[in-house]
């Protein structure tokens, strides 16, 4: 293991070995935490069926479990950075990582269907605030080279790993009650917390800057509207006057948006960002990645549990590969990357993804795993190796002041895109919805529909990353201004 270089100046009291120690503890307490993150978004997935029938859920309140966590945490994750900065890291990732734990206990004690949805929207909020506080804390504590690209390293593996493990404990705590998916993360939390107390820094706030709340505010108000207004219109009508006056109200607050953002004195996103081209292009991958995964869980989930009566257990085996590879992708990609590129691992990535939820269509009411569900799984789980090529893709050319603000800006569009890819999925289910006591062959009918969009969105994705591989003079002069330093580019 690489070892830990002298601490910075500005930490009197940290000399030698003593140092080295605190300072893993320090790291092996932020990879908890985010293995709690990892731990949540999957356990969640699989329990779902369990809950709507213990609560009388739809699917449509039913994705609000996924799209409010997600929204919370897209919606509030670049305030969340900026927030850690200005009222001290320390301070913001104690208090973030206290209310997830009072959530998460929240959540399992809760016999409301909308006060569960709130709590699962809380919980992405906080990890809105502990997502980039502990990203910041590794690289203040850690002297940028070896010793920081192995706690980066480790930091990942463990956000992959929760993912992963995930499903299985998953499968394990809805066995029991759905309630334990919820319960079990609260002990884990709070002895990272106890542990958090000890091990993270003091450090002072930013003397100059200030919060962006009304670009924060619009936004996430902005996002909720959206996917609220889609996740409705099937009941209401697209034509209604209501979903109309939705959609302008989502126009409305995103035009507020981008007005603050072009007058604050600190926006939440310098706008002239998104001119970068590999961070747009980094940004549709992500969006069509997650939201097409996602949308193809959620409906896999309730088919396999609900129609075709499989085991919370045996579902979170059965997509278990991809977790694996998720895990996996965090280990080995950046080899793959240095050899071939950003761009052709992210396009040939994202072509085998298409190809395995294609492959799923095949799907009917008495599946064999071994030749129906598991190829399909696997070539799926191929498309998340090029996760991190698409985190390296998104940060390439992008000054080292904005570094931060580039990563931030990816993982919204990964969150918000998700969960709009999500609403537009069980719009389209709901809408040919059959009642309960329907045959299997019914329930896949209705679910079908829904699986091609997935796998539409998967495709519009691999094109996007195809054709991004054409030369073309406008794309190859900035790719090479992206690699010249400023002095080069002035000559």
């Amino acid at each position: 293991m690489t070892s830990i270089s002298a601490p910075p100046a500005s930490t009197p009291s940290a000399t030698g070995s003593s140092w080295a120690g605190r300072t893993w503890a320090l790291l092996i307490t932020l990879c908890i935490v985010l293995f709690l993150d990892g731990l949540d978004v999957s356990m969640i997935g699989v329990a779902l069926p369990s809950i709507g029938n213990e609560l009388h859920l739809s699917t449509s309140s039913l994705q609000w479990l996924v799209s409010g966590y997600v929204l919370g945490y897209g919606g509030l994750l670049l305030l969340g950075g900026r927030t850690a900065d200005l009222l001290g890291r320390r301070k913001v990732f104690l208090v973030a990582l206290a209310v997830f734990a009072v959530a998460s206990l929240t959540g399992g004690l809760v016999t409301s269907g909308p006060l569960l949805i709130l709590t699962r929207f809380v919980k992405g909020l906080s990890a809105a605030f502990t997502a980039p506080t502990g990203l910041s804390i590794i690289t203040t504590n850690f002297a940028e080279g070896p010793a920081r690209n192995k706690a980066l390293s480790i930091y990942t593996v463990f956000g992959a790993g929760g993912y992963s493990f995930g499903l299985v404990f998953g499968g394990l705590m809805t066995g029991v009650g759905w309630r334990w998916t919820f319960l079990l993360p609260v002990p884990i939390a709070l002895a990272a917390l106890a542990a958090a107390l000890v091990v993270v820094p003091r450090d002072k706030p930013a003397e100059e800057g200030g919060h962006d709340l009304l670009g924060a505010v619009t936004s996430t108000a902005a996002m909720l509207l959206l996917v609220y207004t889609v996740v409705t219109a099937h009941q209401v009508g697209w034509g209604s006057a209501r979903t109309i006056g939705s959609f302008v109200g989502v126009a409305a607050l995103a035009a507020a948006f981008v007005v603050a953002e072009t007058r604050v004195a600190h926006p939440l996103i310098r706008l002239g960002i998104l001119r970068k081209g590999t961070l747009v292009r980094a940004s549709l991958a992500i969006v069509a990645m997650a939201g097409s995964y996602f949308s193809w869980q959620f409906i896999v989930t309730l088919y396999l549990q609900d129609t075709l009566r499989w085991s919370p257990l045996q579902l979170a085996l059965a997509l278990l590969p991809v977790g694996l590879m998720v895990t996996a992708s965090s280990i080995f990609s950046n080899r793959l990357v240095d050899r071939f590129g950003t761009g052709r691992i992210i396009a040939v990535t994202m072509s085998v993804m298409a190809v395995g939820y294609l492959l799923f269509l095949r799907i009917d009411t008495t599946p064999s795993y071994a030749t129906a569900i598991l190829p399909a799984v696997l070539l799926i789980g191929v498309g998340w190796i090029g996760f991190p090529a698409v985190n390296i893709q998104a940060t390439s050319g992008i000054e080292d002041d904005e570094q931060g603000l580039a990563a931030g800006v990816l993982q919204t569009s990964m969150q918000v895109g998700a969960a709009i890819v999500l609403a537009v999925t069980t719009a389209i289910i709901a809408s040919g919805q059959v009642g309960a006591d329907a045959t299997p062959t019914a329930m896949l009918d209705a679910y079908r529909p829904g699986l091609v969009f997935a796998a539409v969105v998967s495709i519009v994705g691999a094109l996007v990353a195809v054709l991004a591989l054409v030369p073309r003079r406008g794309r190859e002069v900035e790719e090479v201004e992206d690699e010249l330093e400023p002095a080069e580019l002035a000559a």
